[in-house]
């Protein structure tokens, strides 16, 4: 393959998924050549993997209050993981968790409302868009917390990644909060926005402790994070990989503009997948920065299975074919006679139990 790096993100988090249907994804991704199951298992609307040291994690976190009033979510236990870790790797997939901070992070929240600023009871989201509650970055109980999920996180699962976000996080509450402006001054930063690179930092140091690389959307560039062993995941566009890329970081990319599979077909359709490239325009150095790229599966506006394979495919096989082959020109009609024989075979594999 031209890329080492062939992923997608699914998000478990907006929308349920239970395991059979996450099987089925990594069947999909091996058959396809790609290798990298990239799993969004906290956020706002819900908190989908059991941790023992905080059970309220999913007794609370992982329900939210659904349209129609009743309790909404689910999540998977650790026989679930263990299964589906042992499941890809015999594949050749490597499943990378996504444990979100400091923001996304609402659910985590009305489960344990100490890890706020404001300590404040809240509710697991229901509205999609960005909430303003978010860790505590002055508050020490914070980060006890995050490294005891980590350590367990990283129990089940082999991978050497760890995904922790780090994008869409308002400074609203540290500004406001007297625990995180004193983290500020005692760490002699300017705001709150070094404050969100203290917090990442601090994050990155515990992961490279226990042998772990940090993966972090790229708002994670922001404050000037250059550790040479962090990862970072262009969205906004490329200018995240370009940068990171020219001053000695990986780089994923899944830029909004070809690699969101949310999106409806009239914004990226498949023609537009295939014609993707994960190489910066403008970049000539080394391409081992560029580890290659995914599509993302976000689940706000995908309620049910069916919603969520019209989204992927045959999207992916366009995804699949660029990550794989990189060709400097692309036959788009060629591809597209192609792709049509497989129809069958994704049918088929739509009945497989």
């Amino acid at each position: 393959p031209k890329f080492p790096w062939r992923g997608l993100l699914l998000d478990c988090c907006r929308h349920f998924f239970d395991k059979e249907k996450v099987k089925q994804y990594i069947d999909l991704l091996a058959y396809y050549k790609m290798n990298t199951l990239h799993w969004h298992l906290t956020e706002d609307h819900g908190w989908r993997i059991a941790i023992d040291q905080y059970p309220k994690l999913t007794t609370i976190g992982a329900w939210r209050k659904g349209e129609d009033g009743q309790p909404y979510g689910g999540f998977y236990t650790k026989a679930d993981i263990r299964a589906l870790v042992a499941y890809a790797a015999e594949r050749h997939i490597n499943i990378v968790p996504e444990i979100e901070l400091p923001g996304h992070s609402q659910a985590a929240i009305a489960a344990y409302p100490h890890l706020s600023c404001t300590g404040e009871a809240v509710e697991v989201g229901t509205e999609w868009g960005v909430f303003k509650d978010v860790y505590c970055a002055g508050n020490e109980r914070t980060f006890q917390f995050l490294e005891a999920v980590l350590l367990e996180v990283m129990a089940l699962f082999p991978s050497p990644y760890i995904h922790i976000g780090g994008d869409e996080c308002p400074k609203y509450r540290w500004e406001h909060c007297s625990k995180c402006q004193r983290r500020i001054d005692d760490e002699g930063l300017q705001d709150a926005h070094e404050l969100q690179r203290y917090f990442i930092r601090r994050i990155n140091a515990f992961l490279q402790k226990h042998h772990r690389r940090l993966i972090g959307w790229d708002e994670i560039l922001e404050g000037g994070l250059t550790d040479s062993s962090v990862v970072v995941q262009s969205w906004r566009g490329m200018d995240g990989a370009l940068q990171a890329a020219h001053q000695g970081q990986c780089a994923i990319a899944s830029p909004t503009s070809h690699a969101y599979f949310d999106y409806q077909l009239d914004a990226i359709d498949l023609e537009k997948v295939y014609q993707f490239s994960p190489i910066p325009v403008g970049y000539s150095g080394d391409l081992k920065y560029i580890l290659g790229g995914e599509c993302n599966m976000w689940t706000e506006r995908v309620p049910t299975d069916s919603v969520l394979d019209q989204r992927v495919f045959p999207r992916l096989l366009a995804m699949s074919e660029v990550l794989w082959t990189a060709p400097v020109v692309r036959d788009y009609p060629q591809f597209n006679n192609l792709y049509k024989n497989q129809t069958p075979t994704l049918a088929a594999k739509k009945n497989e139990k």
